[in-house]
């Protein structure tokens, strides 16, 4: 069965769907998106990431391009015919296709909203979760607003390369004070020796993530305690624990930080036990 996108009110397959050649998202990186997992026929958290999707737009003063009720509608349908149990839904917005210029188009100018699906094999992570994640350190270099899901994405994308380059699976971006922001796709945490989670606070410098707010839920019903604070890299590698969090991830353990290990180097308890409460405690809608 092919797979089948929504692009600008159309179903069509992977290879028939196209956005315009200047389309603003192409041209400049001139729109948002989010990625909500879909777990057992659920979609995870879909009014947070909603939620953030219109704070995105507002941000950027981009109209939604439809309802969000109907937004829900198409991404169920998305979905369905993409036959995705256990998987990733991927919704993209941008202010849309007007002639290249730096100045905002006419207002009529209609957003462009796609919207893809793509099954993934829980066992994947699961597996990914028993080895866990080795971590290199960048510095800082993205632009200030990264409390905006933008598609502007190439500090990301050229962090993960360097992360792959150099046998690792990510990267953790760290500041002129020497302080970890957050990873090229996912929130950064520790556990430290006391048991206490610790995440840098979301009111600057990092994305405020979907699944991390969850977390904090997930936390406190297994009676742990968070520190919303800065870490540095040796506080990090020093630490009890050390673990990333996405919609992709849920809380994956990272094991190695530029080649130390993080205590014993293996997946720590704290964070799998994370990982194995979160979906009952997620918002859960069915896709």
């Amino acid at each position: 069965m092919p797979r089948i996108a929504y692009v600008n009110g159309r179903y069509l397959t992977h290879a028939n769907a196209a956005v315009h050649v200047e389309d603003r998202g192409y041209q400049f990186g001139d729109g948002v998106y989010e990625v909500c997992e879909i777990s057992r026929g659920f979609i995870i958290d879909l009014t947070g990431h909603l939620d953030r999707l219109g704070r995105s737009l507002s941000e950027l003063s981009i109209e939604w391009p439809i309802a969000r009720s109907a937004l829900t509608v198409v991404m169920r349908e998305v979905i369905r015919r993409n036959g995705v149990v256990d998987g990733l839904v991927y919704l993209q917005v941008t202010r849309g296709v007007a002639g290249r210029d730096h100045f905002f188009p006419a207002p009529d100018t209609r957003p462009s909203l796609v919207v893809t699906a793509k099954k993934i094999d829980p066992s994947f992570y699961a597996r990914r979760a028993e080895t866990g994640l080795k971590i290199v350190t960048v510095p800082e270099n993205r632009w200030d607003r990264v409390d905006i899901k933008s598609v502007g994405l190439l500090p990301n994308v050229l962090a993960k390369q360097q992360a792959k380059t150099s046998g690792a699976h990510d990267a953790w971006f760290v500041d002129r004070d020497g302080f970890v922001t957050e990873s090229a796709s996912a929130n950064a945490w520790i556990v430290t020796k006391d048991g206490v989670l610790v995440t840098r606070p979301a009111q600057h410098g990092i994305l405020r993530g979907i699944t991390r707010t969850t977390l904090f839920k997930v936390a406190e019903k297994l009676g742990m305690k968070i520190e919303e604070r800065a870490f540095t890299v040796e506080e990090a590698k020093a630490a009890r624990e050390a673990f990333v969090s996405s919609a992709t991830t849920t809380a994956m353990p990272v094991v190695a930080i530029d080649g130390q290990p993080v205590a014993n180097g293996h997946p720590g308890s704290i964070t799998l036990s994370l990982r194995q409460a979160f979906f009952d405690v997620a918002e859960k809608t069915p896709a």
